[in-house]
């Protein structure tokens, strides 16, 4: 009985998250509303990392700034995602010294 109502609360917990990628993949929206909708990850990427930034060492906030920079110029410079990140570990580490 109780495997019954596992799998019960799995496939009502399911639903809600695969139907609306089932129903945005066949709607047809204007153009304005995919680039809005493309934003979203990238915004909520930033929120999620930027107070990891400014809180790297509370009493030096610069430094998780600064980190971040290095990082953003290693990705424009097409540096492969691992680089990246060991770069700016590595920053904050040799900043911290």
């Amino acid at each position: 009985m109780m495997i019954w109502i596992i799998i019960g609360m799995a496939v009502v917990t399911a639903i809600p998250r695969f139907l609306p990628a089932f129903i945005i993949n066949q709607a047809k929206f204007p153009k304005w509303v995919d680039r809005w909708l493309n934003a979203i990850p990238y915004a909520a990427l930033g929120a999620l990392i930027f107070p990891g930034i400014v809180s790297v060492k509370p009493e030096a906030p610069q430094i998780g700034v600064i980190a971040a920079l290095f990082a953003i110029l290693l990705a424009w410079l097409n540096v492969n995602i691992i680089g990246v990140v060991l770069g700016a570990i590595v920053a904050v580490f040799l900043m911290t010294l």
